[in-house]
């Protein structure tokens, strides 16, 4: 059997749980060093009397792989520092970086709260860059291989009720493209990953969710094995973003979904670019923009279906 990442070693950060245990887990299947770095928190920050970390290291030696349990905060520059120092003093190297760990604060934008917003930006998008950051000077120094997907998401695209996680979902698409273009030269590539609805802590705690378990219904993150839903399906495209046959793949970003019964698909997402421009020989005056900006940028632009005030009020959810 082929063993794609036979040799590397990989730091998968929120490990403990759902997408990044089942990448972990999944890496050392393929051969690499893991190194499990997590919080051992709640979804909303809270401190976890269990060790679930050092338990997904432990399941993965206990399978036959190797694996470091490592108790950090992304969203402290130190500590990030300190992961990745760890993790090269142990191992000899780092050659691959996933950067899953997040959390969620959900709110409309006039309900959210300044806690609220700093608490999701520093997880997931300032997490992502402090861990980046130190294992890109590693890669720097080494110029041989380095391997960073940044997990995004479709709120990406924008949402209702999550405004602090669709801008940090942006920003690290944002963050990938830059690293991309800074670090090709040391040969080290940059991609970002957006799953679709998959069934893990974090969706527990939507609104429907919720309502479902208070019915009693047991939380749908223990029913997604072997499912559409089953945080195991974003282990696939990591593998191979993260192995020597993705020397040419940077930059990009990358959607994995599943539906009912058991659909799997994964795309490539286009790359941003104008698709109309207008000129003028003197700056625009105002009255002058009014006149074409209908008949050019603004030709055929209207609300999506779901969008208008009348269809939001009525449930309706916007297309995209």
């Amino acid at each position: 059997m082929v063993k794609h990442l036979d040799g590397l070693t990989a730091i998968v950060t929120g490990a403990a749980h759902g997408m990044g245990r089942a990448i972990s887990e999944q890496f050392a299947r393929e051969g690499a060093k893991v190194v499990v770095a997590d919080f051992n928190v709640t979804v909303e920050g809270q401190p976890l009397q269990a060790n679930p970390g050092q338990e997904a290291a432990d399941g993965i030696m206990k399978a036959g792989g190797e694996a470091t349990f490592i108790h950090t905060d992304v969203s402290n520059f130190g500590m990030a520092e300190r992961t990745v120092a760890q993790t090269i003093a142990k191992y000899g190297k780092l050659d691959i970086l996933i950067n899953v760990a997040g959390n969620l604060r959900e709110r409309m934008i006039f309900n959210l709260s300044e806690e609220e917003w700093d608490a999701v930006i520093a997880t997931h998008l300032k997490g992502s860059f402090n861990m980046t950051k130190f294992a890109s000077i590693h890669w720097r120094q080494r110029r041989e291989y380095g391997r960073v997907v940044s997990f995004t998401s479709t709120a990406w695209l924008g949402g209702a009720g999550q405004v602090n996680y669709c801008a940090a979902k942006g920003g690290i698409v944002s963050l990938m493209r830059a690293c991309a273009a800074e670090l090709v030269r040391y040969n080290v590539t940059a991609n970002a990953y957006a799953p679709g609805p998959t069934w893990t802590r974090m969706t527990d705690r939507g609104l429907d969710q919720q309502e479902a378990q208070k019915r009693g219904e047991p939380p749908r993150s223990t029913r997604a094995a072997g499912t559409y839903g089953d945080p195991a399906n974003a282990a696939p495209i990591c593998v191979y973003l993260s192995s020597p046959q993705a020397a040419n793949i940077t930059g990009h970003v990358f959607n994995g979904e599943g539906s009912p019964p058991n659909i799997h698909r994964l795309s490539l997402f286009s790359e941003p670019q104008e698709i109309r421009t207008i000129y003028t020989v003197v700056p625009w005056n105002i009255d002058r923009l009014f006149e074409v900006f209908p008949l050019t940028l603004g030709k055929d632009l209207t609300l999506p279906a779901g969008s208008t005030a009348d269809q939001a009020r009525a449930g309706q959810q916007p297309q995209r």
